[in-house]
């Protein structure tokens, strides 16, 4: 790929410094992904430039118009402090008529909302735990037709906010509990959902028409599970002194019934296309001890720090980061928005 200016889009509070050199590694954790990405690139030869955004798109518009940027490499998890509203950035940039990574519009809405997402799963009849919808403001309703255990988290919100050991709930009192403290605590509905006991596999998927999968990865739950449900709450996904206490970690799935592989690739290919994702994505899914698999959810754009899960299993598969990120800039490069066939 020839040399591009590249706009990097982040979160205001996360432009990253030039040089990690005398900061703590929890200070790091914060802007790690934008770090690695902003650093890659520029080794690579390409000229960047880092755009911060907090609830202004005219900053947008205008590093657009005068600096005139070849990709926008989208970091974005959220724009006027709302998870849902990345998206309107990415349809603004379609707007603009400017290339950008990872998925388009459309797709990050689909997998941002959890239930519309896993209606949709459902009609395609990819399996997925039952569920049900409690909004907020609404008289309460317990779901009659689902089972206890069942797991109580936001319909909207990532990164396991909102989710502990409390979210496993096994009466109806604990239910009620529970989805008063996600309507109060994310300000979100409350996705109500079968508990699926078992292993969690994650899978990356690259690609706009053509998709490809990498290795299949696995949370290690350590000993957590010896006193307490294997889930990834916050705190297992990014404390580490947690993770170091129980053994937590991530690596190749090893020890796969027999024909899962293959299974589980194929799977995920048809969730990235039932959910209209484009660019990348991470699909996790439980698998149950019977060998039976469940979805759990589609991750438009997922981590893309050096070390995180999606980056080390391309490199399982002899795709090392810098390269990673030129596939990913390719993607959007070539991705046909509207605006492309008119």
């Amino acid at each position: 790929m020839r040399k591009q200016r590249v706009l990097v889009l982040v979160h205001e509070s996360l432009v990253p410094p030039e040089s990690s050199d005398g900061y703590s590694e929890q200070q790091i954790d914060e802007w790690r992904t934008e770090y690695d990405v902003t650093t890659s690139l520029r080794a690579m030869g390409h000229e960047v430039k880092v755009l911060g955004l907090g609830d202004n798109l005219a900053d947008l518009r205008n590093a657009i118009a005068d600096w005139k940027p070849d990709v926008a490499f989208n970091l974005l998890e959220e724009f006027q402090g709302i998870v849902t509203y990345d998206q309107h950035v990415v349809a603004f940039l379609e707007l603009m008529k400017l290339p950008y990574t990872g998925c388009n519009p459309r797709g990050m809405m689909i997998s941002r909302d959890k239930v519309l997402s896993k209606q949709i799963l459902s009609y395609h009849r990819i399996p997925t735990a039952r569920f049900g919808l409690l909004p907020r403001k609404r008289r309460y309703r317990e779901p009659r037709r689902l089972k206890f255990p069942l797991f109580v988290k936001s319909a909207t919100e990532d990164a396991s906010l909102g989710i502990s050991q409390a979210s496993i709930v096994h009466d109806a009192q604990k239910l009620r509990e529970r989805v008063e403290f996600i309507h109060e605590q994310t300000s979100s509905d409350a996705l109500v959902e079968e508990y699926i006991e078992g292993r969690e596999i994650y899978i990356g998927v690259m690609g706009n028409e053509r998709l490809t999968t990498f290795p299949l990865w696995e949370l290690n739950f350590g000993t957590l599970p010896d006193v307490m449900a294997g889930i990834a709450t916050r705190k297992v996904k990014w404390d580490r002194q947690y993770q170091r206490k129980h053994g937590i970690d991530t690596g190749p799935a090893r020890d796969l019934p027999e024909g899962h592989e293959q299974r589980i690739a194929q799977l995920a290919r048809r969730i990235y296309r039932a959910l209209c994702l484009s660019g990348y994505a991470r699909i996790d899914l439980r698998l149950k001890p019977d060998g039976s698999l469940f979805v759990l959810e589609a991750n438009a754009n997922p981590n893309l720090a050096q070390t995180e899960d999606f980056a080390v299993s391309a490199l399982a598969s002899s795709v090392g980061y810098d390269v990673l990120l030129l596939r990913i800039m390719k993607l959007g490069a070539t991705y046909q928005a509207a605006w492309r066939q008119s």
